[in-house]
């Protein structure tokens, strides 16, 4: 398809290019409802009968997903169909279809689907490596499930860090109007071009404040990539916590330097603990690459494949140590 402008007093070429890529997802789980365990006891039972059979009911959900190619591979996010038992897929061309879950990866949010229909209508992927602050987007999704809405907002910020919501800190921020069931929809360019996943919104109300974050198409890409051929991401796993050294958590260490990583603490029996890594250590580098920050160091061993030797260097009082460790998969 064409590159397509926006005209002067509109969008709507943007939109007519981008939203039958966008579909609505719902799924399903079945909840048992469990009883006390007192009613269990043998007691209890002989003056009041036996248990009841527990309970089930179906809980719903619903959000956004976007079609990445022609054979029905469909990305959305991780928290739209956890636990599902049942997902089902509406198109905008009013057919829909029971999806299968390809894979999902919980760090970054997403997962990949695939439904088993034709001529199903691909996105165009963008670059958002040349995403400016300031630059007109739309988010198009499914909020609050009354059907397919398109928001108009701006880049409010890149490479931006979402506190609680994951440990990857490359979210775009938006002020394009996310609401419950937005979760997964498409955040494009006024080209129509998929530029990012809307995941998440920052808010005191539960609804739209103006701050949403958007997964980056380029993570986008190399997260589906991965969970099409894997099922997973294949992360390899050291055992460490992070945080930020803070001018005085440095000054009560004796620092002078706030660069690096904080060990706030190590598993047991991990990786790095076999390594002689202790809590208070100073991780400030990773194979010889420095950090400033933790979420630097946190998004650097998110990109670790298993069975993969690395080296850490720490500062531990005024010594610096350079240690080995050998990356493993996460515990379940």
């Amino acid at each position: 398809m064409a590159h397509t402008e926006p005209t002067a007093n509109s969008f709507a070429p943007a939109v007519e290019r981008a939203a039958p890529s966008v579909v609505n997802i719902y799924s399903t789980k079945v909840i048992t409802r469990s009883y006390n365990p007192l009613l269990d006891d043998p007691v209890f039972q002989r003056f009041f009968g036996r248990a009841p059979v527990p309970r089930q009911r179906l809980e719903s959900s619903l959000g956004s997903g976007v079609v990445l190619d022609r054979d029905g591979y469909i990305v959305t996010n991780h928290h739209v169909i956890a636990d599902a038992d049942e997902i089902e897929v509406a198109l905008r061309d009013g057919r829909s279809a029971h999806a299968r879950l390809i894979g999902s990866d919980t760090l970054t949010d997403l997962a990949l689907l695939r439904i088993d229909l034709a001529q199903v209508p691909a996105i165009a992927l963008g670059d958002d490596q040349q995403t400016r602050i300031g630059d007109l987007v739309l988010a198009i999704g499914n909020p609050f499930g009354v059907g397919q809405t398109v928001t108009l907002g701006v880049v409010g910020a890149v490479g931006r860090e979402a506190p609680g919501i994951s440990t990857v800190s490359d979210f775009i921020q938006t002020d394009a109007a996310i609401n419950p069931g937005n979760s997964g929809g498409a955040l494009v360019n006024s080209a129509g071009e998929l530029i990012g996943i809307n995941t998440a919104i920052y808010s005191r109300s539960g609804g739209s404040e103006g701050i949403g974050f958007a997964v980056p198409v380029s993570t986008v890409r190399q997260i589906t990539a991965q969970l099409r051929e894997h099922g997973e991401v294949p992360r390899g796993w050291l055992g460490l916590e992070l945080q930020e050294l803070t001018p005085q958590l440095a000054a009560s260490l004796g620092l002078e330097d706030t660069g690096g990583a904080l060990v706030a603490g190590v598993y047991r029996g991990s990786p790095a603990a076999r390594a002689g890594v202790q809590p208070g250590d100073l991780l400030v580098a990773l194979e010889g690459r420095t950090f400033q920050r933790a979420r630097d160091a946190l998004a650097a061993l998110a990109t670790l494949p298993r069975e993969q030797e690395v080296r850490l260097t720490l500062q531990r009082g005024g010594r610096r140590i350079e240690t080995r460790a050998t990356t493993i998969r996460q515990p379940d």
